[in-house]
């Protein structure tokens, strides 16, 4: 007979001799996006319970101390226990034998420093709105359905590429997917209409998602917007607008949020010093790099590094 289990509701403690730690991975930044993830191979018969959870933390306006959390637990059937494995490297993972069945879990923690950046200027229209500004008084746990969506950008977690600073941009957009995603399934039934018509239009608004990839590769390289809008194939007016409705800044605004929080990175998680962050994110001096750290930390770069009392 089979074990139904779910993690979050009893806790992953109670059940670990049923299951064997395969990978665990984590990073945690001061005022940013706090976030683990681990893989366990099944050793016994047991059905693991797939689970959403969002929870809403707040105290009060303001405070240091509210946050979103994102909670996940998924079956995955791509863990293989071969290091080079011909089959899964040839794409013939359907006939690998290496393979076990995996769960994976993973708990991501936003901070409302970290939100603050698609709320400012923002009038509140409905719920979504409130969290992510926190104007929402009242702390609740919420427990969503794990759409397709949300399912590969779970597994882009665990099966990619990218290395050093580049994993840093790739998990952190992956991360704000599944924010949207998740924030998303609070919307009412009627269906949201743009009022920039030509997002109606499927190709124009995939033109605008790709804009904002493109600009997460250029982090270190910064890219005008006259560039942007010939590498999507769509006029600078439309970018500017279409960009400002779907991911609720403006694309400056993003950009340079963007280049704040992998500077945060850079410093918390590699110890680089304010010359090396300052060119790596192809700043002109350290000054404007300094200015520009500022404006989005409230502090310098410098005081950001001193050891506190």
């Amino acid at each position: 007979m089979k074990n139904s289990i779910s993690l979050f509701d009893s806790g992953i403690n109670q059940f670990e001799h049923l299951l064997s730690l395969v990978e665990t991975r984590s990073q945690d930044i001061p005022g940013s996006i706090n976030n683990s993830y681990t893989r366990y191979q099944t050793t016994h018969s047991i059905q693991i319970d797939e689970s959403a959870v969002m929870m809403y933390h707040y105290e009060h306006i303001n405070s240091p101390n509210n946050f979103l959390e994102l909670r996940f637990c998924i079956r995955s059937n791509r863990y293989c226990t071969q290091n080079n494995c011909l089959d899964c490297e040839n794409d013939h993972s359907k006939d690998c034998h290496h393979k076990h069945q995996a769960i994976d879990v993973f708990k991501f923690r936003i901070h409302a420093t970290f939100l603050s950046q698609f709320t400012q200027n923002l009038k509140l229209q409905d719920q979504k709105d409130e969290v992510l500004a926190f104007k929402y008084p009242i702390s609740f746990t919420r427990t969503f359905p794990i759409c397709s969506r949300k399912r590969q950008a779970l597994d882009a977690l665990f099966n990619h590429n990218f290395t050093g600073s580049l994993e840093n941009i790739f998990v952190n957009a992956k991360i704000q997917e599944l924010l949207l995603y998740t924030l998303d399934c609070l919307a009412n039934d009627k269906e949201e209409r743009f009022s920039c018509k030509f997002l109606d239009n499927q190709s124009d608004r995939e033109k605008i998602i790709r804009a904002r990839e493109i600009l997460l590769q250029h982090i270190g390289n910064p890219i005008t917007i006259k560039e942007l809008s010939r590498k999507v194939a769509i006029n600078e007016c439309y970018l500017k607008k279409g960009f400002k409705e779907i991911f609720g800044t403006t694309i400056f605004e993003f950009y340079q949020q963007q280049r704040m929080e992998h500077a945060k990175y850079l410093f918390y998680n590699k110890g680089l010093s304010v010359t090396d962050v300052s060119f790596l994110l192809g700043y002109s001096s350290i000054s404007h790099f300094s200015t520009a750290f500022k404006k989005h930390t409230g502090l310098k770069p410098c005081e950001l590094l001193s050891p506190l009392p």
